[in-house]
């Protein structure tokens, strides 16, 4: 045990503030540069230098890697995959402490001196001197260093099971990261011959409301995926109102229908999702002018339990046919009181019929050629791309105008869920039993982790092939977004979240519980871990 560098609470807080340390900050030369840093700070354990083929970086997107690391026992083949990441997201909340944000020792000691400032709940934390603060101590660094350490004591105890630490860039924006890592986890499967067994994530413990005190482990996650629209209407002069119809008219009718609409609320296991709400609503206008604004766009936030992609754009779609007809009514009562003929009636289309429409007038050549310069273009994010890409279409189609054109824009985060495994349910009920016996501590278990996480990207099930639906109506999709649809389904591993409990991620008080972090998860991971393999050394 002496030969441990990373075992003792101690020794544990160092780790945490030398890794926090590496800003890495989600698109930032930091997030490239980390993969680099753990790399060198892994390989001071002696077994990577014999075993340089378990340490790997594997290429992510933008010039960003993720991080593998194997510990590999010699006759065994079950394997737990350790899971993190280590982009966080901007720190300009801190105002001019903003340089200490990445040094949570300094931090938390300047706050002392301005302890006033605080929100009342984040002052008492504070001054009890049980938190660390800082960006990225909860969301989600220590999570890793408590992986570390698991590794490290793997290898110096000679652990009969194999563990393979998997850090990811990226989980605060697309998850290009662990989209990344599907592959290199079949691979490494594939080439070590390894059967894995459970996805330990190491995401902290989130407060369900303010003032919540409470721990929570996760045996699944809540998914997210974005539907969106193009509205497409008929342009004309300010002073020619009804020559035409605006698009922000007819995104108004499907906007109202999206939001808090309870038809997209699951329910499973006495929890619920979210309402869905719209997350961006624009026309396409870029300047002024007394031309009416014709094109328009909307993102949807919808979250997801049980249902696949196709479940929500069968939904969807009739969601806006009924918000199409509404339109149409409301626009011919209008016209008719007006005594104007009405341009036509607004139609609802799904972006793979616009595509095909397109292919067929303009040819597959000219069609690809258009996307093209809509997907290289570096000012505009996967989101914008999605909806320019439809825009663009339907402007060389406008004969289809007035039109809804649906479709899906990036990211997509299917839900999953193990609380039926056999494992999980153990597994729970071990870390529930030595939680209380060793802490006198409860844990709580959360079906479904109540933010995104790359869980979401393992343990793939979906019988009706619904992510097709998806491909199809992704603009995007092959060319600046993917998700290994077929190797998540080739993970079909249980899942488990346990992480410290911290508070007030992405907030400039963000913070972890010093005795969750070092002293109370740590022994709880590592007997989650044992447990996979003590009834086969018994044996």
């Amino acid at each position: 045990m002496n030969n441990l560098q990373w075992n003792t609470p101690q020794q544990l807080r160092s780790l945490l503030c030398e890794v926090v340390s590496w800003d890495s900050r989600t698109h930032t030369e930091g997030e490239r540069q980390f993969p680099l840093k753990l790399k060198q700070k892994l390989l001071e354990n002696d077994y990577f230098l014999k075993h340089p083929d378990y340490l790997s970086l594997h290429e992510a997107d933008a010039g960003r890697s993720l991080v593998t690391a194997l510990y590999k026992h010699p006759n065994a083949t079950d394997t737990i995959v350790l899971i993190s990441h280590f982009d966080t997201v901007q720190t300009e909340e801190y105002g001019d402490l903003e340089h200490l944000a990445f040094h949570p020792e300094q931090l938390t000691k300047e706050l002392f001196n301005r302890s006033k400032d605080l929100k009342q709940e984040a002052r008492v934390d504070l001054e009890s001197g049980n938190y660390l603060f800082g960006r990225g101590t909860m969301d989600m660094k220590m999570g890793l260093v408590l992986h570390m350490s698991m590794i490290e004591k793997a290898i110096a105890q000679n652990w009969p099971i194999n563990l393979i630490l998997v850090t990811v860039p990226d989980e605060e924006v697309n998850s290009s990261g662990m989209r990344a890592a599907v592959k290199v986890l079949v691979s490494l499967r594939n080439q070590f011959s390894i059967s894995y067994k459970l996805f330990l994530n190491g995401e902290p413990s989130f407060t369900q409301k303010p003032g919540d005190e409470n721990y929570y482990i996760y045996s699944g996650t809540i998914g997210k995926i974005m539907p969106a629209a193009l509205f497409y209407g008929k342009e004309t002069h300010v002073g020619e109102p009804l020559a035409g119809i605006t698009a922000n008219y007819i995104a108004s009718f499907l906007t109202q229908s999206m939001e808090w609409n309870s038809v997209f609320c699951e329910s499973d296991r006495g929890e619920s999702t979210p309402l869905p709400v719209s997350l961006q609503q624009k026309d396409l206008k870029l300047q002024y002018s007394t031309q009416t604004p014709y094109r328009a766009v909307a993102l949807y936030n919808v979250f997801l339990m049980k249902r696949t992609a196709q479940d929500i754009m069968n939904l969807f779609e009739q969601v806006a046919l009924e918000a199409a007809k509404k339109c149409n009514e409301a626009y011919k009562t209008i016209c008719a009181r007006e005594q104007i003929q009405p341009i036509g009636e607004v139609r609802v289309m799904r972006y793979q019929e616009l595509l095909s429409y397109a292919e067929k007038k303009l040819g597959k050549n000219q069609v690809e050629k258009i996307l093209n310069e809509v997907l290289t273009n570096d000012e505009w994010d996967e989101r914008e791309k999605s909806l320019r890409a439809a825009d663009h279409l339907l402007i060389r189609c406008n004969e289809l105008a007035p039109a809804i054109i649906l479709l899906f824009a990036p990211p997509y985060y299917p839900a999953v869920n193990s609380s039926d495994d056999p494992l999980i349910e153990e597994t729970v009920q071990l870390v529930t039993d030595s939680a209380s016996k060793e802490f006198g501590m409860q844990v709580n278990q959360i079906h479904y982790f109540n933010g995104l996480c790359d869980l979401s990207y393992v343990n793939y099930q979906d019988e009706s092939d619904g992510w097709t639906t998806f491909e199809q109506n992704t603009p995007t999709w092959g060319a600046v977004y993917n998700i290994p649809f077929q190797e998540m389904s080739e993970l079909q591993t249980p899942v488990l979240n346990i992480g410290p409990f911290g508070k007030d991620a992405h907030q400039s008080t963000e913070r972890v519980s010093i005795e969750s972090a070092f002293v109370q998860t740590p022994m709880l991971i590592e007997r989650v871990i044992k447990s996979l393999f003590a009834s086969k050394v018994a044996k």
